[in-house]
């Protein structure tokens, strides 16, 4: 759905769950901008029992002039079109009002299925991104409005716990490309904290759940707002017998989470998305990360285990069915492993010393996450069918692969992305799409590997990466290519079925 679906309706009111926080004002702030701007009959509404109290959000409504409206009338039938953001019409947390025609704009897991008007992103971090993405797609001058990006900026910031728990590159370009006040920002952020949650914190931290075998500690706060979770888990890390923790609480239509990791061997962000499989959403950074479990799909699933014993036992679960590879180190055993070697499908390189000088530090952004690097003489960088991005030197990409005399076009690949990965160059902040700059090759088929399915989750520590591990699904494949066996990876089942074909040998 796209947001010039929605101008022919008239009038729209746009509604934020109940409680709204700082994400569900900023992106109905957004969406109220908007359809303002194309001379819409606009209002911005919140329900439910309590009016807005928190400090932070009181100033944020005060200093932006949001001109949210607390409802507290809702038998009152919904004239034209009634937008939720950042929740869905007929959950829980939103109260349910009458209307002629219903939308719906989040980052959720969806919950209610039939409503014809819907853009549900579960992979965001905020629904500040997404209306934020859906403004930017109609040429709406989002970076020439300070007031509106200080309002994403900050609809961002507290979603995804001051940034801790980011993990999609479009939410790291709204971190990165919008213009805001920092001092606005600065002041919102320190009137986060009541003496109330204060003590609610301190009861937090003494009812720990602790395992010695794998250093995990496991916290059940009381309802709060989700920031005190990244606080208490940013303390709780601290503590020298700790290696990994998650904080949780309960709150209306399911369970937010915080995790912290000070250990190479576990990358929160990837322990956040392992503890919400299938029932939510996780993801961050290495070190801090957060998720959301729905109270709905949790039930579905889980109907008869309480919280506490679900976060044990699927941390256990991780810990014990995950293996471990330093692939510089590691005697791989090839005996039940098959040969393949790469199909001739088009895919993209960069030689990295023709975009920027040699050693310029750069980020590569991605699916998968940013990807640090320096730029050396003989660095390539891959781009895969799914606009995976993977390094290479000169004379691994010699053997491997065929240039061809054209450019690489991404839309052409055997599978759709739904990124265009970047290159930054972190010393002057400039980004430029990494496709505008790659050509196209094809693999020779002289180079072969051996791979197999994997029946467990596997941590590679890949030879040209010691600090941060790639992570394999059962089903994934683990491949080393033959004539380098410390040249050991993973790769993603459905990539390697597309992309390689097993030798005759």
């Amino acid at each position: 759905m796209r947001l010039s679906e929605l101008e022919k309706y008239n009038p729209i009111t746009i509604q934020c769950h109940d409680n709204p926080d700082a994400d569900a004002i900023a992106s109905g702030f957004g969406l109220y901008t908007y359809f303002k701007s194309k001379g819409k009959d606009v209002r911005l509404i919140y329900s439910g029992r309590n009016r807005i109290h928190k400090a932070n959000l009181k100033l944020m409504v005060e200093k932006l002039e949001i001109p949210v409206v607390y409802m507290e009338e809702v038998n009152q039938h919904i004239e034209g079109l009634l937008i939720t953001v950042d929740c869905q019409y007929g959950a829980g947390n939103v109260t349910r009002l009458d209307a002629d025609r219903v939308a719906v704009i989040d980052h959720h897991q969806v919950e209610i299925g039939n409503i014809e008007l819907q853009e549900i992103r579960s992979n965001l971090g905020s629904c500040s991104t997404l209306v934020w993405r859906m403004m930017l797609e109609e040429g709406y001058p989002v970076e020439k409005d300070s007031i509106l990006g200080t309002a994403l900026y900050y609809g961002l910031y507290s979603d995804t716990n001051q940034f801790a728990e980011i993990s999609n590159p479009l939410d790291m370009d709204l971190r990165d490309s919008i213009e805001c006040d920092m001092s606005l920002i600065r002041l919102f952020r320190n009137s986060n904290l009541t003496l109330k949650e204060l003590e609610l914190a301190g009861i937090a931290l003494i009812r720990y759940i602790y395992n010695d075998d794998h250093r995990y500690a496991i916290i059940k706060a009381q309802p709060c707002d989700p920031n005190i979770l990244g606080i208490i888990s940013d303390f709780l890390i601290q503590v020298d017998e700790v290696w990994t923790c998650i904080v949780y609480n309960e709150i209306n239509d399911g369970y937010k989470l915080s995790v912290r990791s000070c250990i190479k061997e576990v990358d929160a962000s990837e322990l956040a998305a392992f503890v919400s499989e299938k029932i939510g959403s996780g993801g961050g950074h290495i070190e801090k990360a957060g998720g959301f479990i729905s109270k709905k799909l949790y039930e579905e699933y889980y109907p008869t285990l309480h919280s506490e014993a679900y976060f044990s036992e699927k941390v256990n679960e991780y810990f014990d069915n995950t293996q471990i590879i330093y692939a510089d180190e590691y005697e791989i055993d090839i005996s039940d492993m098959k040969k393949y070697i790469k199909k001739k499908i088009p895919v993209g390189y960069v030689k990295a010393a023709e975009i920027l000088p040699v050693g310029t530090p750069i980020t590569i952004r991605t699916l998968e996450g940013d990807v640090d690097m320096t730029v050396e003489p003989d660095l390539y960088i891959m781009i895969g069918i799914k606009g995976e991005v993977y390094p290479t030197r000169k004379s691994k990409f010699e053997k491997s692969y065929q240039i061809l005399d054209e450019p690489y076009d991404m839309h052409s690949c055997a599978a759709k992305t739904d990124y265009v990965p970047t290159i930054k160059n972190r010393m002057d902040g400039s980004t430029q799409f990494l496709t505008n700059h790659a050509s196209a090759c094809i693999p020779t088929g002289k180079t072969s590997i051996y791979a197999k399915p994997m029946e467990h989750m596997v941590k590679v520590f890949t030879a040209w990466d010691k600090e941060k591990y790639m992570v394999g699904k059962t089903g994934d494949y683990l491949a080393v290519r033959c004539d380098d066996l410390h040249d050991i990876y993973v790769v993603e089942e459905d990539i390697f079925e597309k992309t390689y074909e097993q030798c005759g040998e």
